[in-house]
């Protein structure tokens, strides 16, 4: 009897791949054991984000006119940020400086890729200082890998316990100090070590130690790689004259080990001595020599280890650097090309005019309501008159007395309070009475302006446009 053997069909075979494919996707990321490394990249790393780390941890503790330098009022919705005080109604100035960051940050990664993510990210920085935690309680990368893969006993339970002591208590102060930007932070930190605090500062100061703890302790490089969008959509601003970390192919291959001061190109091998050490140090655990991957974060950690190795093997530097795509492939870099342009004039239109904006910010907002139980009334001697009701916003830091003036075609009888006293931050109420002949009116209605300026500094004004109206 002849056996029949079916052969797949093609939607058969890409049913059967397309499976494979998305099992693959559940698979377990391995552990990434980084190498420690010393080199000029390192120490730009720990220079460049050591001032963000100050800024951020120092600042809630500044005090300023009796205040926090930097406090986000929610409850009385102010924002303090240095002398300036921003309400709700100051939110599109806070759009428009996202908006400035974000052409910021397309323009360097034109020029030089993603090296936000490699030298200043929060998320790199965090982690790498819960490495540094690991570095010093359990040693360098063999060592951590020794450790792992060993039973426990006093000495392993001693040097994670301490790691992870380290890792709380840098969570900790991460998090306290996020909600202090909200909460006047010396007051929350008194509550919090008296057991005195309230629920909800409590609860965001444990939530944000508790994320603190779990991206940079165990997530790390899965954030940059799955969370991270700038990691996915960053391909599309690159373009052939991108500055990137890249592997010289070139000089590189082939690879394989050899003896100092033999000459290996007689025997086919390029410089690279596949030691495998630009592949230890990765935060990420990726392979350079690989080529592009979106996972790369630019840090620059290859590079150094790469160099270090060159050094004692007597070979040129730069086997893998900062480099171009058209630098390899030995052509002409063109540093400004029409797409960087474009963004740096972007940023540094929009960033010109947010600061002229800033400049002349005027501390005071007027708005004017009419009274919308009539358009107008007669009086008991028989003017004519329109009611008014003032919004006087002190958005400044001191109490302020204001005056009212109104402005028109007309000389119109004002009734109400000319100078009203506003505290800061808040928001006063006047009604404020036109009368006029009704003979004098020649239209029916009639333009007129509000202004409010300050008695101390007639500079700090705001106006508002109005209608005077009458009987048809």
């Amino acid at each position: 009897m002849t056996e029949f053997h079916h052969k797949p069909t093609q939607v058969e075979q890409a049913q059967e791949e397309e499976v494979v494919k998305i099992v693959s996707l559940y698979q377990s990321a391995d552990k990434v054991y980084a190498r420690k490394v010393k080199g000029l990249f390192s120490s730009i790393q720990r220079w460049s984000w050591l001032p963000l780390l100050g800024a951020y941890f120092l600042l809630p503790w500044i005090q300023f006119d009796g205040r926090q330098i930097v406090w986000f009022d929610l409850i009385e919705r102010k924002f303090y940020v240095f002398h300036w005080v921003f309400w709700p109604q100051d939110f599109m100035l806070l759009a428009w400086l996202l908006i400035i960051a974000a052409f910021s940050l397309f323009a360097v990664t034109v020029a030089v890729g993603r090296v936000w993510c490699g030298f200043t990210c929060p998320q790199t920085v965090w982690t790498l200082m819960f490495m540094w935690a690991e570095n010093v309680c359990e040693g360098d990368r063999l060592k951590r890998i020794k450790l792992d893969r060993a039973p426990w006993n006093a000495d392993k339970l001693l040097r994670k316990s301490a790691k992870q002591a380290i890792w709380i208590a840098i969570a900790f102060v991460t998090g306290l100090t996020f909600v202090g930007y909200f909460n006047p932070i010396r007051q929350l930190t008194v509550d919090l070590f008296t057991f005195s605090t309230e629920f909800q500062p409590l609860f965001w100061t444990l939530f944000f130690t508790g994320a603190t703890y779990m991206n940079a302790g165990f997530m790390r490089e899965q954030v940059c790689k799955y969370m991270c969008p700038y990691s996915r959509f960053q391909s599309s601003m690159y373009d052939e004259n991108t500055l990137l970390v890249s592997y010289d192919q070139k000089r590189g291959e082939g690879r394989g080990p050899r003896k100092k001061g033999v000459d290996y190109r007689a025997n086919g091998l390029g410089d690279c001595v596949d030691c495998t050490l630009c592949v230890q140090v990765c935060p990420v655990g990726i392979d350079i020599r690989d080529g592009l991957q979106y996972e790369c974060i630019n840090c620059g950690y290859c590079v150094d280890a790469c160099n270090a190795v060159m050094d004692k093997m007597e070979y040129p530097r730069g086997l893998i650097r900062f480099t171009t795509e058209t630098e390899l492939q030995e052509k002409k870099v063109r540093i400004w090309r029409p797409k960087l342009l474009g963004y740096i004039l972007g940023v540094l239109i929009m960033s010109t005019a947010f600061v002229y904006t800033m400049a002349t910010r005027i501390p005071v907002e007027v708005n004017v309501q009419r009274d919308r139980n009539a358009l107008f009334r007669f009086t008991s001697n028989g003017e004519l008159e329109n009611a008014y009701t003032l919004k006087i916003n002190n958005m400044g830091t001191e109490d302020r007395t204001y005056r009212i003036l109104v402005a028109g075609d007309y000389e119109f009888d004002i009734k109400g309070n000319r100078e009203v006293l506003v505290k800061e931050g808040e928001v006063h109420h006047t009604l404020i009475k036109l009368r006029l002949d009704p003979l004098a009116l020649q239209v029916p209605n009639a333009d007129i302006v509000f202004t409010v300026e300050a008695i101390d500094d007639p500079e700090v004004r705001d106006t508002q446009e109005s209608r005077f109206i009458g009987p048809r």
